[in-house]
């Protein structure tokens, strides 16, 4: 690897810097017992709806078996009387969690599936093996059900409020086709004004500035204060009240936020919900919910703001699915974008009918999440949108799991794993833990410059402030104590700021953790002490 002088590793994004990092590392092989606590992939993954994913896609092939084309070819999934009969003998041949999961789902009186449910295993069966264009491309009507039975479970609290959804490569997928759909309909033009609540995920904060979005951002920043005499990270009504400007067209929130990993608070609900009912109802809320199924009871800025607001989720962390690239868009039935795009000049009218002519002999009947779907294959290849139907029966999968008791328990034993590498962290490093109501303790964020200023003093606190960097103490950390963490202040957070993921160490590697970055940090103490 060629050299980097310090002014190119200041320069480096956090997650450029990491891997630079890293291979730097490797490639002095100098690594004996490298602990990478700035990655945010989960160690963990959800056995029980894989168990059955693939159960179901065998039976699925021994299904297609029954209208062979060949010695080597076999048919596609037909409507059969008799395959219910089937599925049950074929999962009593096959005992296992992912068994008995299906026959739960098979057997229930609860009406998990939204349609008949030889039908809809008629459908899966399908969908799994992969034969057919997925089709409704925006998401198959067997995966419908489900997956809008979970997002109603898990973020939207039980709420009564007629949504969409639309099935999609993984969160970050999301993002990226709301921002081109609400561009290509005028509803946000180059220059806009548009708030980024911060901190949040560094990529986020840098989609906007791209030239061909090039929006003025205004920054509606979080800070750490105490609530019920614990530390938590939530904004201050003088932030939020900056969304009072009607000129600010939209705002995006990760909620629960990365890397703070604290939701939204009842109160900055109740003060958004306020600003929309008054000075800016035309505000359009982008939110990110990823994180919020590792908080005890979660409230979506969806559920309690649905026609302002669109809404994204990932199934990635909290089943360990990151390799799947599965989540999905919802956004209400009656909604504000729908109106927004009703009320444009009719010139910009004519221009989208003009946009997505090819779908429909009126386009103005097209609705927001039916433009985001189309746009996302640039309109002319909408009749081959939509995220793979296996893909999509693994949503089901993870979503169904999560309806029953199982899956409640499995949400339980997941937080425990975080909070408890939380508490490992916090207690070495001599930190207070974070209010648990609103914590997800996926992440943490570690102000260096206060815990030196509180374990060292002021005056080596404001030598570390004039003659280090925090790029400086990560890249320390890297080559003599070989941990990675990532410096958070592309985030939005502070310059002294640094993540830590909880997700992807062995709970016992994090008193490992704090002891390397205190073990740095004597070190430099001490030499700093030998100088004076």
């Amino acid at each position: 690897m060629s050299t980097i002088t310090e002014q190119a590793l200041e320069e480096l994004s956090p997650f450029e810097l990491s891997l630079f990092l890293e291979q730097k590392i490797h490639e002095n092989k100098q690594v004996t017992n490298l602990l990478n606590a700035g990655r945010g992939n989960p160690n963990w993954t959800a056995p029980t709806p894989r168990e059955a994913f693939f159960l179901l896609g065998q039976f699925a092939t021994q299904e297609t078996l029954f209208d062979s084309g060949g010695e080597l070819t076999a048919g596609m999934i037909t409507s059969d009387t008799n395959r219910s009969q089937r599925f049950v003998e074929f999962l009593a041949a096959h005992p296992s969690k992912g068994a008995d999961f299906l026959k739960k789902i098979w057997f229930s009186d609860n009406n998990y599936l939204g349609m008949p449910k030889e039908q809809w295993l008629t459908d899966m069966l399908d969908h799994i093996i992969g034969d057919n264009y997925p089709n409704p491309v925006r998401c198959l009507s067997a995966c419908e059900g489900p997956i809008k039975a979970y997002l109603n479970q898990e973020l939207f609290s039980s709420s009564k409020v007629p949504f969409d959804i639309f099935a999609v490569e993984g969160g970050t997928a999301g993002i990226c086709y709301i921002f081109d759909t609400l561009v290509n309909n005028y509803l946000l033009n180059r220059g806009d004004k548009i708030a980024l609540m911060l901190p949040t995920f560094a990529p986020y904060l840098e989609i906007p500035e791209l030239p061909q979005y090039a929006f003025e951002i205004v920054k509606v920043q979080a800070k750490q204060t105490m609530l019920n005499g614990k530390m938590t990270y939530q904004y201050p009504d003088a932030e939020i009240n900056k969304l009072r400007d009607d000129e600010i067209k939209a705002v995006f929130v990760v909620n629960p936020s990365n890397p703070t990993a604290n939701a939204l608070a009842q109160p900055t609900i109740d003060l958004l919900k306020d600003i929309v009912a008054t000075d800016n109802p035309e505000l359009m809320i982008l939110t990110d919910d990823v994180y919020g199924t590792f908080v005890p009871v979660f409230t979506s800025l969806f559920s309690e703001i649905p026609y302002n607001t669109a809404c994204i989720y990932s199934y990635s962390k909290y089943f360990g699915a990151t390799g799947w690239r599965v989540g999905t868009i919802a956004v209400a039935k009656h909604n504000l974008f729908d109106e927004l795009i009703a009320n444009l000049p009719t010139e910009q009218i004519d221009k989208l009918n003009e946009r997505y002519a090819s779908l429909t002999a009126d386009p103005t009947t097209i609705t927001f999440i039916d433009r985001i779907v189309a746009d996302s294959r640039d309109v002319a290849l909408n009749h081959a949108a939509g995220l793979s139907a296996p893909q999509q029966v693994m949503m089901v999968m993870f979503s169904l799991y999560s309806l029953l008791d199982e899956g409640q328990a499995y949400k339980a034993e997941v937080m425990d794993i975080c909070r408890e590498r939380e508490k490992l962290l916090f207690h070495t490093l001599g930190l207070q833990e974070p209010l648990e109501d609103l914590d997800t303790a996926y992440y943490c964020e570690i102000n260096y410059e206060d815990w030196t200023r509180k374990r060292y003093g002021n005056d080596f606190a404001d030598y570390l402030k004039k003659s280090w960097t925090v790029t400086k103490v990560l890249t320390n950390l890297a080559e003599k104590e070989q941990l990675m963490l990532l410096k958070a202040n592309a985030f939005g957070s502070s310059e002294w700021a640094v993540r830590v993921s909880l997700a992807n160490l062995a709970t016992n590697q994090y008193p490992e953790v704090g002891k390397r970055i205190i073990h740095l940090s004597d070190d430099i103490h001490e030499q700093w002490v030998k100088n004076k």
